[in-house]
């Protein structure tokens, strides 16, 4: 299996530890990616305030170069996804529009690759029969609560890849490699995400919400899949406990970083230190990890 591979601006920065973890964990169950040449800013959320023909310029200059390598795009960050799989949708649907992008980026995209999440391409195309003989070291006795968040699971109905109110594909992941996840009613509550600088309050709020619901429901760790959920999550506990009115101090991770320590992968495909609550306790606790070793 071969992809054209966009790893998008936050897994070259603040995401660093989900490209790492998961180009690591795509390599070992067999997956190859191919970077998409000269790919740039997907234009996220801030593009549609400027302008919509902007917003849809940007995805189809990397879906476009990723077409004349005749590969399916794989993206890992949720809201690369969604902004790439919407625009190509709607480009493939709107000859008119097509053309009127076409111009602005001097190409002649015709929207033909697919756009794939990392959930996806490792729980259909690869399938968690390949996985769990892949995996060395089980995560038996772990509890995770796999949150979506908004992104992977609200796109329209016709571009869905999982159920939008009680998503799974993380889950069945994290069922591969031994884990136990929790049924829990907050898969998919937003974080604020991209409001953490101009509503601070209000993504202090949710994610304790967030987090109080995933503890009420014996969660061990969280697992995202998204930059802006991970930040979001990790970075305010302290905001969060507050508002909760009880210590929390629940690790957050990238279901990609669970699966790498279960496949057995070297600790420098991990990133386990790059979180700033840290799960090595918790996983020494469970016997997954001796000490700062990883076993």
């Amino acid at each position: 299996m071969k992809y054209a591979y966009y790893p998008g601006c936050s897994l070259l920065g603040s995401g660093a530890e989900y490209a790492v973890s998961g180009e690591a964990v795509l390599d070992a169950v067999g997956v190859e990616l191919e970077e998409i040449d000269d790919w740039v800013c997907c234009g996220a959320t801030a593009a549609h305030a400027t302008s919509h023909l902007l917003s849809l310029a940007l995805p189809a200059i990397t879906c476009a170069a990723a077409e004349k390598q005749g590969l399916d795009v794989l993206t890992c960050c949720a809201a690369c996804y969604s902004r790439l799989r919407q625009v190509s949708a709607d480009l493939q649907e709107d000859p008119d529009l097509r053309a009127r992008v076409n111009e602005i980026i001097e190409e002649d995209f015709q929207a033909t690759p697919r756009v794939l999440h990392i959930t996806e391409v490792l729980r259909r195309d690869v399938g968690v029969e390949a996985i769990r003989e892949r995996v060395t070291k089980p995560l038996t006795g772990l509890k995770v609560a796999c949150y979506y968040g908004c992104l992977i699971a609200r796109m329209p109905e016709e571009l869905r890849i999982d159920d939008a109110e009680y998503p799974m594909l993380m889950d069945d992941l994290m069922s591969a490699i031994g884990a136990e996840p929790v049924d829990w009613p907050y898969k998919t509550e937003c974080c604020g995400a991209a409001l953490t600088l101009a509503r601070q309050k209000t993504v202090h709020r949710l994610c304790s919400e967030i987090l109080k619901i995933a503890k009420q429901n014996e969660a061990d760790v969280l697992v995202v899949a998204c930059p802006l959920c991970q930040a979001n999550l990790d970075m305010y506990q302290t905001e969060a406990e507050k508002l909760a009115g009880e210590r929390l101090s629940i690790p957050v991770l990238y279901f990609t970083q669970l699966m790498a320590l279960a496949m057995g992968l070297d600790s420098d495909k991990l990133c386990l230190e790059k979180l700033i609550v840290d799960p090595m306790p918790l996983l020494a606790k469970k016997g997954f990890v001796v000490g700062e070793a990883y076993l």
